[in-house]
C-alpha cells in the first residue's frame, strides 16, 4: 500500500531564508532566474523530471526532512555545490537542526572521502549564516 503523499510543512519561506543568509539569497535568486530560462524552453521531458523530483521530496512513508538529508549526503558525495546548498536550505526550511545537518555531512564525508572536504567547507559557511 502506498502512503499518501502531501506537501511538506515548511517553517520558513524562501524569502525568510534569503533574509537570514546572503549565500542562500544569492543561491535562491540565481536558481529562480535560471529556472525561468528552463521554463521558457517548454521541454516536456524536463517538466516530467522536475515533477518526479518535486514528488520525491513530498511527505510519504519517509518524512520530507529525512529525504532532504539523504539528498544532502548524495549531493556531497557527488560534489554538487548547488545541490548541497539546495538541500541545506530545504532542510533548514523544514526545521532540521544544525546538529542534524552537520551529522548528515559527516556521513557524506565518510561515504565520499576526503574529496568531499572542499564542499564541506562551503556547506559549513552556509550553515553558519543560517544558524548563526
Amino acid at each position: 500500500m502506498n502512503p499518501e503523499r502531501k506537501e511538506p510543512t515548511y517553517f520558513y519561506s524562501d524569502k525568510q531564508v534569503g533574509g537570514k543568509s546572503e549565500l542562500a539569497r544569492r543561491f535562491l535568486d540565481t536558481r529562480t532566474r535560471l529556472n525561468e530560462n528552463v521554463e521558457k524552453a517548454d521541454n516536456f521531458l524536463v517538466k516530467r523530471f522536475y515533477n518526479i523530483d518535486h514528488n520525491t521530496y513530498m511527505e510519504g512513508a519517509l518524512p520530507a526532512r529525512y529525504k532532504e538529508l539523504m539528498g544532502l549526503v548524495a549531493s556531497a558525495y557527488l560534489r554538487c555545490d548547488d545541490c548541497i546548498n539546495y538541500h541545506i536550505i530545504q532542510s533548514y526550511r523544514l526545521g532540521v537542526t544544525r546538529a542534524e545537518q552537520e551529522e548528515t555531512i559527516n556521513v557524506a564525508l565518510v561515504v565520499g572521502g576526503s574529496i568531499v572536504i572542499p564542499h564541506l567547507r562551503r556547506a559549513y559557511e552556509l550553515l553558519g549564516e543560517l544558524y548563526g
